[in-house]
C-alpha cells in the first residue's frame, strides 16, 4: 500500500511516500525558517503564501524520489489540524485535488497524533502501552498510550509550548531564530555557573506545564544586568533556562511513567532534537527502569512521513474523509469526529 503524506500545518511544506505504513520511500521538507527569521516567529499570512508556492513542487519531488508515479498511489493523507488555518487549507486542497484526479481515498489526520505515531517509522518500535512526551514549537503535552488510537492526556502546557519559550528567550538574548538549537548549543558548551531559574509548579496541584513564568524570569534577569549582556551572561542565562525547561519536562515524564506503571517512554516533536533533554531522560530512565525511544531528528520536526504512516493505518481500516472535510486548527489529541 503506497500512501502520500502532505504536511503544511505551520512553517514546513512537506510530502512523503510510505509503503505499508513503515517503509519510508521518500521524504521531502521545505523549511520556511528564512521567511520568518526576521520576525523572530512564524507570520501566518507569510506561511500560507509560502505553502501555496511550494506545495506542488514538494509533492512532485516526493513522488519522483519514491520511484513511483501518481497513478501508483493507493491513498493520500493530509494534516487536518491543529495548526494555522490558512496553512492547513493549502495542504488540504492539494490533497483533495490529487485524490479526485487519481480517484483514490484521502484522510485528514491529527498532527499531534502523527508526532506520536512517528516512532513506528524506525526500529525498534516500542510496544503499547507506553508513555509519551510531545514537545514542539506549538505544543507540549504528556500522554499515556494504552494502544494506538487511544490517548489519555496526563498534562499539557497552560501557556507557551516549550519550543515557543525557547524562541522567545532567544529573542530576548538577541539570538537567531529558531531559538531551540541555538540555546541548546550555547548551554551545552558552557562550563560555568548557570543562572538558577526556578521550575514552575501548578498551585492547584495539577501536572500541567507552564513556561511563561520562566520566560518572564529571564526577562527580568536580563533587565537587571543594566546594559547589554556579555557573551558569558548569555551562555549562563541560556544554560539556566535550559536546565529549568529540561527539569520540568523530565519530572513530568517520570511522574507519568511512575503513576501509570510504564516502562517505555517515547519523546517526539521538534524539541526532541534537544541533546540535553534526550540525555536527561535517558539517565533518569535508566535509574527508574524506563526505556527511552526517540525518532531521528528528521522525523522529530514537522514532516510528512509521520502523516503518511498514520494515514496508512487509518486507510487500511477503511477510514477516509469526505469532500466536505475542513481544517481543524484547534483539533485536540484524541478527539474524534
Amino acid at each position: 500500500m503506497l500512501v502520500l503524506g502532505i504536511e503544511s500545518s505551520c512553517d514546513e511544506t512537506a510530502a512523503a511516500v510510505v509503503r505499508d505504513g513503515q517503509d519510508l520511500l521518500s521524504h521531502v521538507v521545505w523549511s520556511q525558517v528564512e521567511v520568518h527569521a526576521a520576525f523572530g516567529g512564524v507570520v501566518p499570512e507569510l506561511a500560507s503564501r509560502a505553502h501555496a508556492e511550494k506545495i506542488g513542487p514538494v509533492i512532485e519531488k516526493a513522488i519522483s524520489d519514491a520511484g513511483c508515479k501518481p497513478k501508483d498511489l493507493d491513498g493520500i493523507a493530509v494534516t487536518r489540524g491543529p495548526g494555522l488555518v490558512g496553512s492547513l487549507l493549502v495542504g488540504i486542497h492539494a490533497a483533495k485535488g490529487l485524490a479526485a484526479g487519481l480517484n483514490v481515498p484521502f484522510v485528514g489526520v491529527n498532527h499531534l497524533e502523527c508526532h506520536l505515531y512517528s516512532i513506528v517509522l524506525e526500529e525498534p518500535v516500542p510496544a503499547c502501552p507506553m508513555a509519551a512526551l510531545l514537545v514542539s514549537g506549538g505544543h507540549s503535552l504528556l500522554a499515556h498510550i494504552p494502544r494506538w488510537g487511544e490517548y489519555e492526556l496526563y498534562a499539557e502546557t497552560r501557556d507557551d509550548a516549550a519550543g515557543e519559550a525557547y524562541d522567545k528567550v532567544a529573542k530576548l538574548l538577541g539570538l537567531s531564530y529558531p531559538g531551540g538549537p541555538v540555546i541548546d548549543s550555547l548551554a551545552g558548551a558552557f562550563d560555568g555557573k548557570p543562572v538558577p531559574f526556578p521550575k514552575a509548579r501548578m498551585k492547584d496541584g495539577s501536572s500541567d506545564l507552564s513556561f511563561s513564568g520562566l520566560k518572564t524570569a529571564v526577562l527580568y534577569h536580563v533587565r537587571g544586568l543594566n546594559g547589554d549582556p556579555t557573551q558569558e551572561d548569555i551562555q549562563s542565562i541560556a544554560a539556566g533556562f535550559q536546565n529549568a525547561v529540561v527539569g520540568m519536562l523530565v519530572d513530568g515524564a517520570m511522574d507519568l511513567c511512575s503513576e501509570r506503571g510504564c516502562s517505555r517512554l517515547i519523546l517526539v516533536g521538534g524539541v526532541a532534537c534537544n541533546k540535553a533533554l534526550r540525555e536527561a531522560l535517558r539517565e533518569e530512565g535508566r535509574e527508574k527502569g524506563v526505556e527511552l525511544f526517540v525518532p531521528s531528528p528528521s522525523l522529530c520536526t514537522d514532516n510528512a512521513a509521520m502523516i503518511a504512516a498514520l494515514g496508512t493505518m487509518l486507510l487500511s481500516r477503511g477510514e477516509s474523509s469526505d469532500w466536505e472535510m475542513d481544517a481543524e486548527p484547534n483539533w485536540a489529541l484524541g478527539d474524534r469526529e
